[in-house]
């Protein structure tokens, strides 16, 4: 008797497994695998609402877009269910008058992800593949013990490996320049908070 075949999941099964009461486990669904990711540890948090906090304050002074954090339901190809830590949708979804849902969104400008010890193959392949794949335009792994970022923007091109600064222009708007030795050096400070 040979092997059973690993099991193909649905949007409907993910979705089945997803309490709205209970953000996590944090459930995504790519090419019929189920991903399964546990609640983030402080440091990851603190990174994300750092990353957040950067991008809104650039976004809101180009006006182009905003970012959003996990949890979400993004489905940016039909059968797929993804939950970046942090990402940012083009201006056209905020200003519309009708409340944004989770549908309305097929594509972004800057998916991250913050990089954990149980995350670093679902981030840097499986994920990578499948955003820049599919309608994003930009992806990075920040990687806060190396205090890096690995910056995506083509599956054809190596990436660029990101330290002391990055530089982002999304829709040939002026830049937003990162201090990321700034950066990690504030999420190093809130860590340092979380534990007294």
């Amino acid at each position: 008797m040979g092997m059973p075949l690993p099991r193909q999941w649905t949007t409907a099964d993910v979705r089945a497994l997803t309490q709205e009461d209970r953000p996590w486990p944090r459930y995504e669904l790519i090419d019929g695998e189920l991903l399964a990711t546990p609640a983030p540890r402080g440091p990851h948090q603190c990174a994300a609402m750092e990353i957040s906090m950067v991008l809104y304050a650039y976004l809101e002074r180009v006006g182009v877009g905003f970012p959003l954090q996990s949890p979400a339901d993004l489905e940016l190809r039909p059968g797929t269910i993804t939950q970046p830590d942090v990402f940012v949708v083009h201006g056209a979804a905020e200003r519309s008058e009708a409340p944004m849902a989770w549908s309305d969104i097929r594509s972004l400008l800057l998916a991250v992800e913050i990089l954990s010890p149980s995350s670093s193959r679902t981030d840097r392949v499986i994920k990578r593949d499948f955003y820049l794949a599919n309608g994003v335009a930009e992806y990075w792994i920040i990687d806060c013990d190396g205090q890096t970022i690995e910056r995506w923007q083509s599956l054809q091109n190596p990436p660029d490996l990101c330290r002391g600064r990055i530089a982002w222009a999304p829709l040939d708007c002026e830049p937003l320049v990162i201090d990321l030795d700034a950066m990690f050096a504030r999420i190093d400070d809130k860590c340092r908070c979380m534990q007294r």
